[in-house]
């Protein structure tokens, strides 16, 4: 398996791992808040004087393209581009919400029939999710959704559905079926970017340096702070 750095800023947890040979060599994350500009680079370099130190040879950068936060998306991406162009290695976009996803699949067993659907807070009553199979194959594609008791209805009716990220404490009170189970402590971390990295490198799925974008799902919508509305 391929040595690769891994770039997680799509929640307020800025993370960053290096991975080789199936396993986690350095882990680095902050959960306090959005501190991904100032913690980012520190992190990297961390990643970069452990392989130096293990004589490890890296191969591919890799990062979360999103969905998430606008902010959060654009710092790990604009990085993550710097140091694939400066040591000319390949980079890699891992989703979100495949990889809180994967996360989930890793910690405990599950019957073939068990769907999955991530949930990554967007405000209000609205999350950016999806629903994947046992396999990890797309069943609802990733969408910007507004929680209400019929959201999943169609996925529930069908089997158990598993919920999970930041996004689904709101849900718990809205989506009330018997085939609803719920996931706490499920954030986005770069340890748990190994399996679908890997994954891309083997199948060379690489990002264009110049023209690739996060996946934001919808447009950014600037607020005006109240501050300056005089509240």
């Amino acid at each position: 398996m391929a040595a690769i750095i891994n770039i997680e800023t799509s929640t307020d947890v800025c993370s960053v791992a290096l991975t080789y040979n199936g396993l986690v060599v350095m882990q680095r994350d902050d959960e306090s808040g959005h501190n991904h500009a100032t913690m980012l680079s520190g992190f990297i370099k961390d990643a970069l004087d452990q392989a130096k130190f293990n004589d490890i040879k890296l191969e591919a950068i890799a990062v979360s393209i999103g969905p998430g936060s606008y902010t959060g998306l654009r710092i790990g991406l604009s990085e993550a581009k710097g140091l694939a162009y400066a040591l000319d290695l390949p980079l890699i976009g891992v989703s979100t919400l495949q990889l809180l996803t994967a996360d989930v699949m890793f910690r405990e067993f599950y019957d073939e029939n068990v769907m999955f659907a991530p949930m990554i807070d967007a405000r209000r009553m609205e999350v950016y999710t999806a629903v994947y199979d046992y396999a990890l194959e797309t069943l609802m594609s990733p969408r910007p959704l507004i929680l209400d008791n019929d959201s999943y209805i169609e996925y529930l009716n069908r089997g158990p559905v598993v919920f999970f990220g930041n996004g689904s404490d709101k849900a718990r009170d809205v989506i009330n079926h018997p085939n609803a189970s719920f996931v706490k402590g499920v954030k986005p971390l770069a340890s748990s970017m190994m399996a679908l990295a890997d994954r891309a490198f083997m199948r060379s799925d690489f990002l264009d340096l110049a023209y690739s974008t996060p996946e934001y799902l919808k447009e950014f919508q600037a607020t005006v702070p109240k501050s300056k509305l005089g509240l």
